[in-house]
């Protein structure tokens, strides 16, 4: 919290225009509130609830940044920081609630739980503050803190708690690999097939929830291999790349 004081600055925008810029950081803070909601939810072990709330975060996520941009929000509210805003509720969002998830889950080995848990809060914090953490075409460098997908699919797949274990060891030690994790959104190439993707691994996700993880091998089957397409087009890509070269 030492920041260095900075000068107030006054907005020429008009009133009305002021305060819809700054309900689009109220929206964006409503994330953090979401994602005190969902873990109430973790805390009774209600662990579909939470994934519905934390749904509804990554909704907001999606939406807010589009509507800073329409609105300007920069200029008009050059007093608040919604970058800060936003990496201060992505961490709630992504990291620290699925921490709490993945530890309380039973799915891991009780001696590793609390080790890793405080792993996932540390390496999710230290990637977060990292000016590193996207390259110039957007993509995510290193396993991108998305802790609150693989909170998901280590309750879908309820894996051996050793497998468990070893598989969050690993995404934790990939949060400093320099490795390329595609963006759905702002990365360009094959952007249509990777919406495409997302929007079937949306309904499904939602498949999953709506009956408790209680789903088939198809779906499940599925849902991994549109993960394995985020994770590794990318060097995919660069391999197919090279061999051509």
């Amino acid at each position: 919290m030492d920041q260095l004081p900075k000068p107030h600055v006054v907005s020429d925008a008009a009133p009305l225009v002021r305060a819809a810029a700054f309900s689009v950081h109220i929206f964006t803070a409503l994330g953090a509130g979401v994602a005190l909601i969902a873990l109430f939810e973790a805390v009774r072990g209600h662990w579909a609830a939470m994934f519905w709330w934390l749904g509804a975060a990554l909704v907001i996520d999606g939406i807010d940044g589009p509507l800073a941009r329409r609105l300007d929000v920069e200029r008009v509210q050059p007093n608040w920081s919604g970058e800060v805003l936003d990496l201060v509720v992505d961490f709630v969002t992504y990291v620290f609630v699925p921490a709490y998830a993945i530890t309380a889950s039973g799915l891991l080995l009780p001696i590793a739980a609390p080790l890793l848990g405080i792993g996932i809060a540390v390496s999710g914090a230290l990637y977060f503050a990292d000016r590193r953490m996207k390259s110039a075409d957007n993509h995510f460098r290193g396993f991108p803190g998305l802790w609150n997908i693989a909170a998901l699919y280590l309750f879908l797949l309820h894996l051996p708690p050793v497998v468990s274990t070893i598989g969050i060891a690993l995404l934790i030690a990939l949060t400093f690999v320099p490795f390329n994790v595609i963006h759905p959104i702002r990365v360009v190439r094959l952007r249509w097939l990777t919406l495409s993707l997302i929007g079937a691994w949306t309904a499904l996700v939602m498949v999953a929830l709506a009956n408790d993880f209680q789903i088939g091998m198809g779906v499940k089957a599925t849902l991994c291999a549109i993960a394995l397409y985020v994770v590794g087009c990318d060097a995919a890509i660069r391999f197919v790349r090279s061999l051509n070269a």
